[in-house]
């Protein structure tokens, strides 16, 4: 059974290693050769760090910049997706904002966006980052 629990430090290692496997799956248009282990830690510096697991098995993450209700990170691991490990992450982050949540989300990820989508977040505006176009979400 699944269940959602806040960050611990023995988190780090393998949540540390879903990030970097997630976002090269699921970033596979960018270049990921200067992608690191030690990029969750500076990733999700100074967040609240939601965990999903069963059993031991890390499913996914999701990190929460709470001063701004702001969704930095939802990853989730690429052999449980579709089964709902997003959609239990991204109510509990939900949960935590004291006002209106907000997300950024690269224009090229079509599969995060249709997620965001069906579940109600609506685009707000568009920019430009290094990684290239993305837009912000609202939730509902």
């Amino acid at each position: 059974m699944m269940k959602i629990r806040y960050f611990q430090p023995q988190d780090m290692l393998p949540l540390s290693e879903l990030f970097l496997e997630s976002r090269k799956k699921s970033w596979s248009w960018l270049d990921s050769s200067k992608w690191q282990l030690g990029d969750f830690e500076v990733s999700t510096q100074n967040e609240i760090v939601l965990v999903a697991e069963n059993n031991q098995q890390y499913l996914g993450f999701a990190s929460i910049y709470l001063q701004d209700n702001f969704l930095h990170h939802l990853f989730v691991a690429p052999s449980v997706q579709n089964q709902g490990v997003g959609s239990t992450l991204l109510a509990s982050a939900e949960k935590l904002f004291n006002d209106t949540g907000y997300l950024k989300c690269l224009s090229e990820n079509k599969t995060a966006l249709a997620f965001y989508k069906h579940h109600d977040w609506k685009v707000v505006s568009t920019g430009e980052s290094d990684d290239g176009a993305y837009e912000i979400g609202r939730a509902h």
